[in-house]
């Protein structure tokens, strides 16, 4: 939340590579600027991930995130909370109609619930590069498939469903 009220002018908040892809896909970006985005994403992260390892050594895989349960869980969880956020995004983020300067609440309300209640059972990663680079430099990728590709699922249906929704209501206002 501090950070998308921080640098959410600069950059559009975003952190999130999966986010990124589905405002691509929900045409709220451009699709030619999707690259260079993951690229800055990625950058950021294995910095961080590099700082907490010379700083801390290799403990919790400098943030690295596993499954506790099966890799299915892991992944049905990933995605479910993913498309929660990505709904909640789209709703604050492009809708003229809600919560406006107050977005940046909603949209870590919700970062909060999802670790809350998911955390336990996938580590509530919801971003590919989030878990991607504590992996790369941790040297543990053992269960990275899910979160490569479970946030990325997941933030395509939540942009679609809030589309769908969005569609939906502007028919309904119209009649």
């Amino acid at each position: 939340m501090v950070m998308i009220y921080g640098v959410g002018h600069v950059s559009g908040a975003h952190f999130n590579a999966a986010v990124t892809f589905a405002f691509a896909l929900t045409r709220h970006f451009p699709w030619p600027r999707v690259a260079a985005y993951w690229g800055a994403q990625l950058t950021g992260a294995l910095v961080a991930a590099l700082l907490l390892r010379a700083s801390l050594g290799n403990i919790a895989h400098v943030g690295a995130t596993f499954p506790s349960g099966s890799d299915a869980q892991s992944f049905l969880w990933e995605a479910v909370m993913t498309a929660f956020l990505m709904f909640v995004i789209l709703a604050v983020a492009t809708d003229t109609r809600a919560v406006g300067e107050a977005a940046a609440i909603a949209i870590g309300g919700t970062i909060g619930l999802d670790a809350i209640f998911g955390g336990p059972i996938s580590g509530a990663s919801m971003n590919p590069i989030r878990s991607l680079a504590p992996g790369i430099v941790s040297g543990d990728l053992h269960a990275i498939w899910i979160y490569l590709t479970a946030p990325i699922v997941g933030a395509a249906i939540g942009g679609l469903a809030y589309q769908f929704v969005r569609a939906g209501n502007r028919r309904a206002i119209d009649l």
